[in-house]
């Protein structure tokens, strides 16, 4: 991209960071992805032509690398991506603080799930598999049903029924659980407004909030007593 011609460094900052998705990739690799096809899942509406071209120019840039990982091309943060870490926490918390307006075109079912299956609290979770369903009432079609399994301290997201037993099933809209997951709801008012309905036994329904919890942005912003 052209320069600002400018000598402020947020000006040499921008030229860098302000293309568009440049940042979100970034949000990916901090959050944990490496390979391609899980930048993809990241940000499911960028092309793969222009995730492709997005990574040379922050390579070419110093602020990731490309690495052989078992024969599989992989990508990493240099200490100059890492360093972003803060820059886009700040973003992150100023978001939910500031643009906090979704719209329909927001919302994404696959998304949201693949944000909850990398940060979702597993060591809350029960040691033996344990599978939730979610369904969303405001999704049209196969789109509705997910399920969330966890085992071995790893989680995982099906949209086809993965045919284990449900603990429970939660039942809400796409909006209300995008909004529980930013911290802009809290699961005790959803739950007790019936928001969110539970189906399950009592004492696994008591649990799902904690099992669940909220992304990691709102945790942090709410950690750093943000509004």
């Amino acid at each position: 991209m052209a320069g600002y011609g400018q000598f402020c460094p947020v000006a040499k900052a921008m030229e860098i960071l302000d293309e568009r998705w440049t940042l979100l990739i970034v949000r990916e690799l901090l959050m944990g992805s490496r390979h391609f096809n899980e930048l993809r899942r990241g940000v499911p509406r960028m092309s793969p032509a222009l995730l492709s071209t997005r990574l040379r120019s922050l390579e070419r840039n110093g602020v990731l690398t490309r690495i052989d990982e078992g024969g599989r091309p992989a990508y990493q943060l240099t200490a100059c991506g890492s360093d972003l870490l803060d820059v886009v926490n700040g973003l992150g918390r100023w978001g939910l603080t500031w643009a906090t307006e979704l719209g329909d075109e927001d919302l994404d079912p696959q998304l949201l799930l693949w944000d909850i299956r990398r940060s979702i609290p597993v060591a809350a979770w029960p040691g033996d598999r344990t599978t939730v369903a979610l369904s969303f009432r405001d999704v049209p079609g196969r789109g509705a049903h997910w399920w969330v399994v966890v085992a071995g301290g790893e989680a995982d997201i099906c949209d086809v029924d993965p045919g284990f037993p449900v603990a429970v099933t939660v039942t809400t809209s796409l909006r209300a659980l995008t909004r529980i997951w930013r911290g802009e709801l809290a699961w005790a008012r959803a739950i007790r407004t019936g928001v969110v309905d539970l189906h399950g036994p009592a004492a696994v329904r008591r649990r799902v909030p904690g099992w669940f919890g909220q992304s990691l942005l709102a945790r942090a912003a709410r950690a750093s007593g943000a509004p």
